[in-house]
């Protein structure tokens, strides 16, 4: 019993953890704006970026990282320490090792869900990319690095955030896959990446169409498209 309470606890605070809507905030506290009604309409740091600025937008990129980070904190440390509290008989080490790569699965997917469906917004948000990283880092720095890594040089090259996310995304699965991780750690990555790139959907077709903007250039108005 301990062991499902202190799950569905971590799951609470994951959520939570992730649905801070920080990008929504930023827009309140410094111009007094909902930024849902700007630019690409999406909490991340992008479109914080386009209109908030720079220092605004590295702030929310921070931020959503550690979101992700303090999920995987969640479900590596406070659970364990949960469990212990709440058993009559404390958990052996083998049934914690056992236990705590699921609930960092669970966890991350939480933190994402949270981030991209904010129950604050009305279950709107942001596109879970740099929540996304957080989780990557937090769960095998090497996937989360890695993924970094891409994510920077594609950047560079193109100047498009949504392209250099997405292959960012596919960057981790191929070293989740490739490396040696815990079938919960496979599951997390590969479903947090695909979840990523659905989320890209809108992006995806501007891609296609030639369309999608450079940092630097000003967003299409997606008022009228579904957010993604």
């Amino acid at each position: 019993m301990a062991f499902w309470i202190a799950g569905a606890v971590g799951l609470v605070i994951a959520y939570l953890l992730g649905s801070i809507p920080t990008g929504y905030l930023a827009g309140q506290l410094l111009r007094g704006i909902d930024i849902r009604e700007h630019g690409s309409i999406s909490t991340g740091a992008t479109n914080v970026l386009r209109t908030l600025g720079k220092w605004p937008a590295l702030a929310v990129l921070v931020i959503d990282v550690l979101k992700g980070v303090a999920a995987i904190f969640v479900a590596r440390w406070f659970c364990p320490w949960l469990i212990t509290k709440l058993s009559a008989v404390p958990p052996t080490a083998s049934q914690l090792q056992a236990w705590v790569p699921w609930a960092v699965c669970l966890a991350g997917i939480a933190a994402l869900l949270g981030h991209g469906r904010s129950i604050w917004l009305n279950f709107t948000g942001g596109k879970s990319a740099a929540t996304g990283l957080g989780v990557a880092l937090a769960m095998s720095w090497p996937v989360g690095l890695g993924a970094a890594v891409v994510f920077g040089a594609v950047l560079a090259m193109s100047r498009i955030v949504s392209l250099s996310s997405m292959l960012a995304a596919v960057t981790a699965i191929i070293l989740v896959g490739g490396l040696e991780h815990p079938l919960p750690y496979r599951l997390l990555v590969i479903a947090g990446g695909l979840y990523v790139i659905v989320r890209h959907r809108a992006n995806i077709q501007r891609l296609l169409a030639g369309t999608e903007p450079r940092l630097g250039q000003s967003s299409p108005d997606v008022k009228a498209e579904v957010q993604a």
